[in-house]
């Protein structure tokens, strides 16, 4: 397939009449389109208004895509163990596969072409399914929590992590390397030292497996996690041997200069969740300062009870928005830089190598948009355009793997009328019996 439009290949590199040669799963070629037809003739030809690479989901949770609107306006610790935890203590497997299913949809419909997906403790495996039926590229990864958890999520420590080893040995690797593990403890507060320390040697057992938890994202949890270790939070993750360039950190907004320096020491890779922390209330992450420092930052919705969208155009703008402001400073956090987060920091996060770029010998994950909107007319700079001015639903096309899984506002292959049918259903069985208010 060629497609042609305006290309942003990656965060500094635009051709205006540009085309991407497509030849099974990967790239071939990118440039001028004028070359690239007579080169080559024979390929299906798609033509749309911008063309980017697939963007990466640094931090989501998938399975809580039937749980949105049902925790609004809550602080931390209140949304997560009064609604979130509990909605998930009751999920079944049926209702796992539909919020899966349901978030991966919402996320190939918006131009999000892999994710880092924190799922929950419970009937993982239906996730994993949902994500090679879907054709989303994932690192995906069964919840640990071994203490001060509720009814139906709190584990024994061991069977904990050997029922983490059997998804591994059973999905790492799947769909011919697209989706893949990643060891995925809930957080600190509600994980014990052996399962932290467990769940660095698990990682280290299996090749490519990598390590994906939450840390310091509001006050209340570094001081639970302080009270407990003497530590603050990351210092303690890296005493435990969560720190590294095979794990991705979610939120990091509170961290101090000593902490700052064991990121960038160990190579640890942080996902800032900008709309996320503004809806909680949790702060504003020193991201600019990370970036200074040489770490690298990927951009996550996180989930939708605490986002409500996972829309990845929302979360560029939020996220340069937020840096300017709390800077004040409008140069902070440019386009380039959000768009980057986005794409070539999302793939260090979710630990691929040749995605988060259009270049020949990377896989084709590919995103065609419409500027067919009142709300993009003129577009004066395309970089400024994806950042600043896009939506998800301007995506009319969605390339994972060399395989088209959306095209024109259809799912190719998937019922997406009945999946939202099923997740619909499934959310009011699960609220109800999770007893929460609506």
């Amino acid at each position: 397939m060629l497609v042609t439009g305006t290309v942003v290949a990656d965060a500094d590199t635009v051709i205006e009449d540009g085309a991407v040669a497509i030849e099974g799963d990967a790239i071939a070629a990118v440039g001028e389109a004028a070359a690239l037809r007579e080169t080559y003739p024979d390929h299906e030809q798609r033509e749309f208004d911008v063309v980017a690479p697939g963007l990466v989901g640094g931090h989501v949770h998938s399975v809580q895509s039937i749980g949105r609107g049902i925790a609004d306006d809550a602080a931390l610790l209140d949304w997560l163990f009064e609604a979130v935890l509990p909605m998930e203590a009751a999920m079944d497997a049926a209702a796992t596969r539909a919020a899966a299913e349901l978030g991966y949809l919402e996320c190939l419909e918006s131009g999000t072409t892999t994710v880092v997906d924190h799922l929950s403790v419970n009937h993982a495996a239906e996730a994993f399914e949902a994500a090679i039926e879907t054709g989303i590229r994932g690192r995906l990864g069964k919840v640990l929590m071994d203490k001060e958890s509720p009814d139906g999520l709190l584990e024994d420590t061991e069977e904990a992590l050997a029922e983490s080893e059997t998804l591994i040995e059973e999905y790492h690797g799947a769909a011919g390397g697209r989706v893949r593990y990643a060891v995925t403890p809930r957080f600190a507060v509600t994980c014990s030292e052996a399962c932290l320390r467990g769940c660095r040697d698990l990682a280290d057992r299996h090749d490519g497996v990598t390590i994906h938890t939450h840390a310091s994202e509001n006050a209340e949890e570094i001081e639970a996690v302080e009270a407990a270790t003497g530590r603050r939070n990351v210092h303690w993750l890296d005493e435990v041997g969560l720190t590294g360039p095979d794990v991705t950190l979610a939120h990091c907004v509170h961290t101090d200069e000593s902490e700052r320096e064991v990121l960038a020491e160990t190579d640890t890779v942080v996902t800032h969740c900008p709309s996320s922390n503004m809806k909680l209330a949790s702060g504003i992450a020193p991201i600019h300062d990370y970036l200074e420092r040489g770490i690298a930052v990927a951009l996550g919705n996180d989930g939708p009870p605490c986002n409500n969208t996972l829309d990845p155009f929302t979360e560029m703008r939020q996220a340069s928005l937020l840096g300017k402001v709390d800077a004040r400073d409008p140069t902070r956090l440019p386009a380039e830089t959000v768009l980057r987060m986005a794409t070539a920091n999302g793939a260090r996060a979710a630990g691929f190598d040749r995605i988060g770029r259009l270049e020949p010998g990377y896989a084709a994950d590919v995103i065609g948009l419409t500027t067919d909107r009142t709300r993009a007319t003129p577009v004066h700079d395309p970089l400024s355009h994806l950042v600043y001015a896009a939506h998800g639903d301007d995506v009319v096309f969605t390339m994972v793997d060399g395989t088209v899984r959306y095209d024109d506002g259809e799912h190719v292959g998937i019922d997406a009328a009945a999946v939202r049918e099923r997740a619909t259903r499934q959310a009011e069985r699960v609220v109800e019996a999770a007893g929460i208010e609506d």
